[in-house]
């Protein structure tokens, strides 16, 4: 059956301006990291990403390397695309992402203006477009210049294969200075893609001081540490998920009676507020000023749906920060 986007969509979605530029994104965007690779339902995929359409997401986010194997995640969503989104691809924001290995030898990673151009040819080919609208260097190189770095993003911009540039993954000296170098060759860093969440806060120390003083976006990836901060450990390891896998990147040791006691905690007081555990830590890095937008993974619909719920949710007391802070510490 051919699928047709809800008229509701655009309802009940926020949509935040991305740093200083015209581009707003949804407060909740979908990452296809995982659950969207050949070793995943294809059809589960594409019932996912239809439904986060419908509920105003118009942000998808890959990456050449997502999985497994490296490379699929794009594939199927170029199929979803051709079989579903080819008609609504203005109202999409499509981004991808190099740095990562990839394939063998000396240009198959990290930053070189050889690797990130291949790269790109490869995603936009696995993807069935003509341009992304947003190409990041996926991580800092410390071997190569930053300057030959900057200049692939930027030649990908001018050449019209990307809309906007950004980068992830990058420490807070290396992201002045790639602001600055990107502006010298006229083109805007537009957004930083950064882990962070309520049990991983690095950003805080300085990163998010310069993106707001840069007036750079700013998104979020594994706002639920990955799947920490749901309800689904709160007993154990159930079977499927991301800390059962052997491909996963959450491990069952990280899972320890400590960790589990301060997720129960906050459970608690989740339901205190009316949300799952999971609503509240989404709601809690949507918080912050800097925070654009947040990228979620999802294995289901109903996961899907339960997540975006938490852009209905009210913000924070002061009195409730300092609880969450104090069952962190």
């Amino acid at each position: 059956m051919e699928y047709q986007a809800v008229s509701t969509r655009y309802d009940h979605m926020k949509y935040v301006r991305c740093g200083n530029s015209g581009l707003k994104l949804p407060g909740i965007s979908l990452g296809l990291w995982h659950n969207f690779g050949d070793v995943d339902c294809f059809h589960q995929a594409r019932r996912i990403v239809r439904r986060a359409f419908d509920l105003g997401i118009t942000h998808f986010d890959l990456a050449n390397n997502y999985g497994p194997s490296p490379g699929s995640a794009e594939e199927n969503f170029g199929k979803i695309i051709d079989k579903d989104f080819r008609s609504y691809r203005d109202e999409l924001i499509i981004s991808t992402k190099a740095g990562y290995y990839m394939w063998p030898g000396p240009y198959g990673e990290w930053g070189s203006k050889k690797y990130l151009s291949a790269s790109l040819d490869q995603s936009l080919k696995r993807l069935g477009l003509e341009y992304v609208d947003i190409f990041y260097s996926h991580r800092f190189d410390p071997d190569t210049p930053l300057e030959e770095t900057m200049e692939a993003l930027a030649m990908a911009v001018k050449q019209g294969k990307a809309l906007y540039a950004g980068i992830s993954n990058y420490p807070s000296e290396a992201t002045e200075k790639a602001y600055d170098i990107l502006r010298s060759m006229g083109v805007r860093c537009l957004i930083h893609q950064v882990k962070y969440s309520m049990l991983f806060r690095e950003p805080e120390n300085s990163l998010f001081d310069i993106l707001n003083r840069l007036q750079m976006g700013c998104i979020v990836f594994s706002p639920l540490a990955q799947g920490l901060l749901t309800d689904r450990y709160l007993k154990g390891i159930p079977r499927g998920s991301r800390a059962s896998k052997s491909h996963g990147f959450l491990k069952r040791e990280e899972i320890t009676g400590d960790m589990i006691h301060k997720i129960i905690q906050l459970n608690q007081m989740a339901g205190k507020r009316g949300q799952t555990l999971a609503q509240m830590a989404l709601t809690w890095v949507l918080r912050k000023s800097e925070v654009t937008s947040a990228l979620i993974g999802s294995s289901s619909v109903r996961q899907l749906e339960d997540n975006v719920a938490c852009i209905r949710h009210k913000g924070f007391t002061e009195t409730e920060i300092k609880k969450i802070d104090s069952i962190l510490q």
